[in-house]
């Protein structure tokens, strides 16, 4: 099927530099949300899946309980220049919300979080007429494929191939079914991860009978200026190139000074 989202950005990007939004975490922080506000019990709109968790600190729940604040961030980005944004679903998959008990909020975390992107740069597209794009986020979960989170136990995975498969497509799924341009995978630190993410990517749209276009962001952890699992950003290109309609990829920097 044609994808006319492919076609904009390329046409667009041809023409000038295409602006990504800012971060959204540090936004929420301003928000200085309490834990009755994170679970939509003091304002906003009770979480409908049930949880005996803590749930401050989880910013993807905003999407089901604070809406409106999200969506103003959002549109707030779009407004002042932003050409994508990415939809608050960092850490939307089972993996990464069972440290909440809410893995059963997966799909609506995506779906929903896509909606409200949507309706953000539609309501900006209304003001200036500039087309904008949802860009669908997916972090890395807080889970390593490639490495042993312990030392003792070198041949240890805390997770594996499969199960990130799994979990990253039923965010991708949602995301696709909330109306998302593209695919952000976004502040890989292991490639192996990435690589699940693509697959998955890869998996659902062939279900969806869509091909969306995939940017892959990649962190550099230190001064040695590879990622955590070992690689240069060289090696990182050309470990994932396995998806040929992925042509954009960022890298982020995390420095450390001393003194």
């Amino acid at each position: 099927m044609p994808n006319r989202t492919v076609e904009t950005l390329t046409a667009t990007a041809q023409e000038r530099i295409l602006i990504l939004d800012g971060a959204m975490g540090t936004q929420i922080q301003n928000l200085k949300l309490s834990e009755e506000d994170y679970a939509g019990t003091g304002s906003g709109t009770p979480c409908p899946h049930p949880t005996d968790h803590p749930q401050k600190g989880n910013n993807d729940l905003l999407i089901l309980t604070q809406p409106e604040a999200l969506e103003e961030i959002h549109f707030n980005y779009a407004i002042t220049g932003a050409d994508i944004v990415e939809t608050n679903t960092f850490s939307a998959t089972t993996i990464a919300q069972a440290d909440y008990g809410l893995e059963a909020a997966v799909h609506d975390l995506n779906e929903h979080g896509a909606r409200i992107v949507r309706h953000a740069l539609d309501r900006a597209t209304a003001i200036d007429g500039k087309e904008r794009f949802v860009a669908g986020a997916v972090g890395p979960t807080n889970r390593t494929a490639s490495l042993s989170p312990d030392v003792s136990d070198p041949g240890y995975r805390a997770v594996t191939f499969d199960t990130l498969r799994v979990a990253y497509g039923q965010q991708v799924r949602g995301l696709i079914e909330g109306g998302a341009d593209l695919i952000m995978i976004e502040t890989i630190f292991d490639t192996l991860n990435a690589k699940a993410a693509i697959f998955a990517c890869i998996e659902a749209f062939a279900q969806h009978g869509r091909r969306l276009p995939i940017m892959i962001s990649g962190t550099i952890t230190d001064a040695s200026g590879r990622t955590l699992s070992g690689q240069t950003p060289t090696a990182f290109w050309q470990s994932t190139v396995l998806a040929n309609q992925t042509r954009h990829r960022r890298y982020r920097c995390h420095s450390q000074r001393s003194g």
